[in-house]
């Protein structure tokens, strides 16, 4: 079966934030519409409501904004998700909201994400809620940031505006764990090096947004080291065609995986060997014999994870079944890895958490803790401090974590967890915690090491 240039496309998370009227719905509506991927439907609608409006241009913002509160005040209030492709990418757009009274959400949807874009108003500058989301992105361990200065038409196209806001945001980033920052004047409105080059802004010699977000390298974002493979599902169909059928799917965490690898399986600590490695009921290295090219240190592309031609290995974010040598004691929530490089096993746990829930946190709270496909009860043993995101503050005087706030505590649960630090590996070292009477997630957390 040979596989063609779509399904080989790598896709990128990215999630935009900024004040309000900053003009992400904006940006992402333009996005859309200059890669002509929003439907004639959607567009003759927006363009008969911006005329029922009285607007002067079409309102691309109404693309994301789908709520009827989101378009009646014209903010974004919860995370609209989009999708758009170019021939070298495949794009998941998380628009999160930028008031302060919806952290959660701009937590929810930035979780996830490979790239954040934090827009400024160019007339404006740096404000308190664009410190706070760049605090935020970087709490969350997002390896790639865009500041965009939008509304450059407002300025009269400015360099020396755009310069200070960089020289700005430069100042305050240095206190940030971001790695890469990359700065791009543009305006939404107009279109304005959003996709295609400014041609009021000839002082700027820098890639286009669109560009920028096609180039980005995310290979080596993943954790590619450290082999995690959570255990989702044993599949055992037990019929007369496939009698002796044992295989355990998951999605993997960490690491590179193949046939003949050498893996422990954890609680247990039994030692086997990888027999075959398959996606979508083919083995993947009878895959890779039909088809050519394929780079083993690529990522796998579309939102299920499709190994590349030519790969013959298993690895982040890449949905499997894998096959063991030997029957081992092995179900939902345990976990593969290798026998000389294993996770953290503890119940008492250190994290920093986004409270999400109307009743405050306090001490002693008990809830249900979800850690990649392994559920176990949990209880709140101590609320270490409150953080401030706009300062940076820690309040070690709090004694409960409100809706929206973020802050440090520690758990105690009723079994192992199999984890590692937020800092080495997001998805092993990421949970929720849920009320188990109204079946809620309360707080999304970020594990850290324990000291």
């Amino acid at each position: 079966m040979t596989v063609g240039l779509e399904d080989e496309a790598e896709l990128l998370r990215f999630s935009t934030a900024g004040s309000v009227d900053d003009g992400k719905s904006t940006l992402i509506g333009r996005l859309l519409y200059d890669t002509k991927t929003a439907f004639e439907d959607q567009l003759q609608h927006v363009e008969d409501v911006s005329r029922r409006r009285g607007d002067e241009r079409v309102n691309l913002a109404l693309l994301t904004d789908g709520l009827r509160a989101e378009r009646e005040q014209g903010i974004t209030i919860d995370v609209a998700y989009r999708y758009f492709a170019t021939k070298r990418r495949k794009f998941i757009i998380a628009d999160t909201p930028g008031h302060i009274q919806y952290t959660r959400n701009m937590v929810t949807g930035a979780s996830t994400a490979s790239l954040s874009i934090i827009l400024v108003d160019a007339r404006h500058g740096m404000v308190e809620q664009s410190r706070r989301h760049a605090f935020i992105a970087s709490l969350l361990r997002i390896p790639h940031l865009v500041f965009a200065v939008n509304k450059m038409d407002l300025v009269d196209w400015s360099e020396e505006r755009f310069r200070q806001i960089e020289d700005e945001f430069r100042n305050f980033a240095a206190r940030l764990d971001v790695q890469d920052i990359a700065f791009i004047p543009m305006s939404a409105l107009t279109g304005a090096n959003v996709v295609e080059r400014s041609r009021e802004m000839p002082w700027y010699h820098g890639p286009t947004l669109l560009y920028h977000l096609e180039i980005v390298h995310i290979a080596s974002d993943r954790n590619l080291i450290d082999v995690r493979f959570p255990v989702q599902w044993v599949i055992r169909p037990q019929s007369n065609e496939h009698p002796d059928y044992r295989g355990y799917a998951g999605q993997v965490a960490g690491g590179v995986l193949r046939p003949g690898d050498d893996v422990v399986a954890l609680p247990s600590g039994l030692a086997t060997k990888i027999t075959k490695i398959e996606q979508w009921a083919e083995p993947i290295d009878e895959r890779s014999e039909t088809a050519e090219g394929g780079d083993p240190d690529g990522s796998a592309g579309g939102a299920g994870g499709r190994a590349p031609r030519g790969i013959d290995a298993a690895f982040p974010p890449m949905s499997v079944t894998v096959h063991l040598a030997d029957d081992v004691d092995l179900g939902r929530g345990d976990m593969l890895c290798r026998p000389n490089n294993q996770p953290i096993v503890g119940q008492d746990l250190d994290a920093m958490i986004c409270w999400m829930a109307d009743r405050p946190l306090s001490p002693k709270g008990r809830y249900a803790l979800k850690h990649t496909t392994r559920w176990t009860r949990a209880v709140v043993t101590d609320i270490l401090y409150r953080l401030d995101v706009n300062t940076g503050h820690r309040d070690e005087t709090t004694h409960e974590l409100k809706l929206n706030d973020l802050g440090r505590i520690r758990i105690r649960t009723t079994t192992p967890v199999l984890y590692d630090p937020y800092r080495r590996n997001r998805v092993t070292g990421s949970f929720i915690l849920v009320d188990e009477a109204t079946n809620a997630t309360v707080a999304a957390g970020m594990l850290l090491a324990t000291e």
